[in-house]
């Protein structure tokens, strides 16, 4: 029995390994081909394989939301038709690839951030300069920070039942 569990023990890790090391797979490029939202873009790799893509460690304003309809059109504006690089990190719980992504050279993130067109999402930031970003365009009242008391995405798909794709 002890036997057992042991080796129950090693192939659990393993599998864990595995998995970590397919979410946190390479860089890739792709043609972007559709904006969801302010943070969920499309892109079409050489391979001709599509690609949805979540931009990590931020949340923008749903699209029924005050300034999400701003906020995808800014994340167009950076990104439609143009080369991304992803940077995957994780896989979220629709099979998005949640990643870093640099359009024409340009840090997506942060740009987002930084006009005032989404939040950090504190739940799953680690990069501090998304918090300076998102203080900037708070004290500018750039983007969404121009509402005087703008909803966080996250608690208004609270407040609306609304399902995040």
């Amino acid at each position: 029995m002890p036997h057992f569990n042991s080796a129950l023990k090693f192939t659990l890790g393993a599998l864990c390994v595995l998995y970590l090391s397919a979410a946190q797979a390479a860089s890739f490029s792709g043609k972007v081909v559709g904006i969801a939202d302010g943070d969920t873009l499309t892109v079409l790799t050489a391979s001709k394989k599509q690609h949805r893509i979540r931009l990590a460690e931020i949340d923008a304003p749903e699209n029924a939301q005050p300034f999400g309809s701003k906020s995808k059109q800014s994340f167009s504006d950076l990104c439609f038709g143009k080369e991304a690089e992803i940077t995957p990190l994780v896989r979220d719980r629709y099979q998005r690839i949640v990643a870093r992504v640099k359009c024409a050279g340009v840090d997506v993130n942060s740009e987002q951030v930084n006009r005032g067109m989404a939040w950090v999402y504190r739940r799953y930031a680690k990069d501090h300069d998304l918090y300076v970003l998102e203080h900037g365009a708070k004290a500018e009242k750039r983007g969404l920070w121009a509402d005087s008391s703008p909803t966080p995405p996250w608690q208004w798909r609270k407040n609306s039942n609304v399902r995040q794709v």
